[in-house]
């Protein structure tokens, strides 16, 4: 009687080669949407011998394909943060390259009209605008004192902070804005349009717009939690 229980114990434990196989199918599906069909393909193979390992074996068999579902895991994982990486410096180098076209006609580059357009409204420091346009803190000021070298927009004293001056655009600066407005307005448009198409509806911009900001929110906390930190050997 004891004999039969254990038994019966036994066969109702989840296998965890199974969790293996229908974890390496997660990845696969994650890389198909992301890193395209050769990644697929790969984590498909991956867990198709998680579970051809699941058919049969003993404990010991058992135990090395988990060792190897979680090698597969990692490569997945690390094949889907490379798919990731790729596409979002695809999709910045098209927008920058859009910028570049964009402003060279009112003689500016991408950078001079990003940085005059956020401070089109009103004055900013520095450190301000670096915040308003996810750019570095020294990369805006070395725009500003190119901008103000060239007579496009002026420091001005900052009454809240004698250190931390304010950029504001010259008359000069702002004629090159308004020169570059109509072919903004009309890309902009194009633009919207073209997304809505290639997206599947007029509400699908939005939601992906809010997808890409929930993706950067996750790697700001990877960051504050400092993932992927080698830790230092303290020799104990």
């Amino acid at each position: 009687m004891t004999g039969c229980c254990q038994r019966a114990r036994v066969a109702r434990l989840p296998d965890p080669r199974a969790r293996a196989a229908d974890t390496g199918a997660r990845h696969a599906r994650s890389a198909e949407q992301v890193g395209g069909a050769a990644g697929a393909g790969r984590a498909a193979g991956s867990a198709g011998a998680g579970g051809n390992t699941g058919a049969g074996g003993s404990a010991g068999a058992g135990g090395e394909a988990g060792a190897g579902a979680g090698a597969a895991g990692s490569a997945e994982a690390r094949q889907l943060l490379a798919a990731y990486a790729r596409a979002v410096r695809r999709l910045d180098g098209r927008f920058q390259a859009a910028a570049e076209r964009l402003a060279r006609p009112a003689g500016l580059t991408a950078a001079w009209w990003q940085v005059l357009d956020a401070v089109r409204d009103r004055p900013r420091p520095v450190a301000e605008i670096a915040r308003a346009t996810g750019v570095t803190r020294q990369s805006v000021q070395r725009v500003a004192d190119l901008l103000a070298a060239r007579g496009l927009a002026d420091f001005r004293t900052n009454p809240a902070h004698r250190r931390a001056k304010l950029l504001a655009p010259t008359a000069e600066g702002r004629a090159a804005l308004a020169a570059a407005e109509p072919e903004r307005a009309a890309f902009a448009a194009a633009f919207a349009a073209e997304l809505a198409t290639a997206l599947g509806g007029e509400r699908e911009p939005a939601a992906t717009l809010r997808a890409l900001a929930r993706l950067a929110h996750a790697l700001d906390r990877l960051g504050e939690a400092g993932a992927g930190t080698p830790r230092k050997d303290t020799g104990s």
